[in-house]
């Protein structure tokens, strides 16, 4: 099984999550989170002059996967809906999970997915 990490921008989840569904991906939970990248914050002018937004606003979404499923294609859904082309647009982590159990009948392995 594979666990797919990906920081997206708040306003993409829908895109992102219609494109999962297509690819018949339905399980999946997401966190609000604040965050920055390399670019360290935004930086906005007002009235009052220039100032920055250090902590930005993403989602964190979270999906499992089993072996089976094309992670590639995951993955292109996943760049495809969430792009805007411009910095703050997100990042994908993947990796492998050892073991996955269902709390309620104990089941183990990728059935649970």
């Amino acid at each position: 099984m594979k666990k797919i990490e990906c920081y997206i921008r708040p306003e993409k989840l829908g895109p992102v999550k219609e494109g999962l569904f297509e690819k018949d991906i339905k399980g999946m939970s997401y966190h609000e989170v604040k965050g920055h990248g390399n670019q360290r914050g935004i930086k906005l002018v007002g009235r009052t002059g220039e100032y920055c937004i250090e902590w930005i606003d993403k989602l964190k979404l979270e999906i499992v996967v089993s072996n089976e499923v094309n992670i590639d294609d995951i993955i292109d859904v996943i760049i495809t809906r969430a792009q805007t082309g411009q910095p703050g647009d997100g990042k994908i982590f993947i990796t492998s999970v050892e073991k996955a159990i269902r709390i309620r009948t104990r089941e183990s392995g990728e059935e649970i997915l």
